[in-house]
């Protein structure tokens, strides 16, 4: 769907209607395209512990580092006193 910027207040309704079926909205401004307006993602993504996280996963031979939850809690704790 393209939509001028003159005629964006009066077609909310159409626009709403458009990303509820999932199209994409084109915006226009003097006839060239100005900006995408994309449907938000429904599904939200799965949680991951911090344990599970790639990044956590460089220091897995690191003794010090065994419970990457801990480490974490610890280091966000001592950025909250600061």
């Amino acid at each position: 769907m393209k939509v001028s910027m003159t005629e964006l207040p009066d077609k909310i309704k159409e626009i709403l209607d458009a990303l509820s079926r999932n199209e994409v909205v084109t915006l226009l401004y003097r006839g060239k395209e100005r900006a995408v307006i994309v449907p938000a993602e429904r599904k939200r993504r799965k949680r991951i512990s911090a344990a599970d996280h790639p990044a956590c996963g460089m220091w897995k031979d690191r003794d010090d580092l065994e419970n990457v939850t801990a480490v974490i809690r610890r280091i966000r704790r001592t950025r909250k006193n600061i």
